[in-house]
């Protein structure tokens, strides 16, 4: 970890200075629906049906009938006393819905270093989304995190992680146009962990997952997805602090047991009721920009249903923190949650 804190607080000093792109956007009105879910079964997790489906609306569809927000700037800041400011595109339309991206930092990281580190904020404008980078809360420390299993990191905290992240989404909904088939989760070691949280605890609003370096809940039963969830896992080969091929975070803690990147994928194949294993994919990435070539494979499972993905990048040589500035990550990650609506 101290190996881990201290590329961090290098790359902060590079990056602090520009890593918020915020800009006010403007108000009007328009009309959302929420989204409901479908009859389905998925291995030993069972989906909640909608009843009375028959036009393939969901029954539990509302149309908002909220009266028209004021013209002139939208607010940008949310969440209460944990504030998190909203980047919003230039372009912004409130006649358009536009998808909703989260970024959740690594363990001693905070939302700006991370959404600095990713890159993703210099593709609003150009991609149309809108990008949030929250925090988690401090420990006794002082260090930032996300109670996201008991792998990582919260250890005996109590703060309700998953319910702050759901509260964001609505409140952003709110007062921008978001599609609610189009809110991703993307995150970083500890925050890799808590996107795959988002995803076991909040199906319901969540379409698909990035997890750079984290990894499941170490017993799959912990995770009751109500809806399938599309993820991708991105892992280097050579990740000293959270290993490709699954550990603990406390040595001395079977507690602190986490599955590997493969197991990770395996349990959302099952999840998600994909019906053939992991097979090698053509495609290979610039993950890691001081690793010459496209070092990163690609695996993924067939038989999924239509609509959802399960995939594992694996990134040859790569570290727990891969250079990512001049790789294809932001792109790459964008285009991959952008072609995995909530079916």
């Amino acid at each position: 970890m101290k190996r881990y804190a201290s590329m961090l607080l290098c790359s902060a000093v590079l990056l602090v200075g520009g890593c918020s792109d915020d800009k006010p956007a403007t108000g009007g009105d328009a009309p959302r629906v929420l989204d409901g879910g479908a009859d389905q079964n998925v291995g030993d997790v069972t989906i909640d049906p909608d009843a009375g489906q028959t036009d393939g609306t969901p029954a539990d569809a509302v149309t908002d009938t909220r009266p028209p927000l004021p013209d002139g700037p939208l607010p940008t800041t949310f969440g209460g006393s944990r504030p998190v400011t909203l980047q919003v595109p230039a372009s912004y339309d409130s006649k358009k819905s536009y998808p909703l991206v989260f970024i959740l930092h690594g363990f001693l990281a905070w939302g700006s270093i991370q959404k600095g580190l990713f890159g993703h904020g210099a593709l609003v404008d150009s991609r149309e989304f809108l990008l949030a980078a929250p925090n988690g809360t401090q420990n006794a420390a002082g260090i930032r995190f996300w109670n996201a299993t008991d792998a990582c990191c919260g250890f005996g905290a109590t703060v309700d992680d998953v319910g702050y992240l759901r509260g964001l989404i609505t409140e952003i909904s709110n007062v921008y146009n978001v599609d609610p088939k189009r809110v991703y989760m993307i995150g970083h070691s500890n925050g890799g962990f808590m996107s795959y949280r988002m995803a076991c605890e909040a199906s319901d609003k969540v379409a698909a997952i990035v997890s750079l370096a984290g990894a499941m809940f170490n017993d799959k039963a912990d995770c009751k997805p109500s809806q399938r969830v599309s993820v991708l896992q991105v892992h280097g080969t050579l990740d000293a602090v959270i290993a490709y091929n699954g550990g603990r975070t406390n040595p001395l803690d079977a507690t602190t047991a986490y599955p590997s990147a493969k197991t990770s994928v395996d349990d959302w194949r099952q999840y998600n009721g994909c019906t053939a294993g992991l097979k090698a994919r053509s495609a290979k990435y610039n993950m890691d920009s001081l690793i010459p070539g496209d070092e990163t494979s690609s695996d993924g499972y067939d038989g999924c249903p239509t609509g959802i993905d399960v995939e594992l990048w694996t990134i040859a040589a790569g570290s727990h923190l891969p250079s990512l500035i001049g790789s294809d990550f932001a792109a790459k990650t964008l285009d991959w949650l952008f072609a995995h609506p909530k079916p």
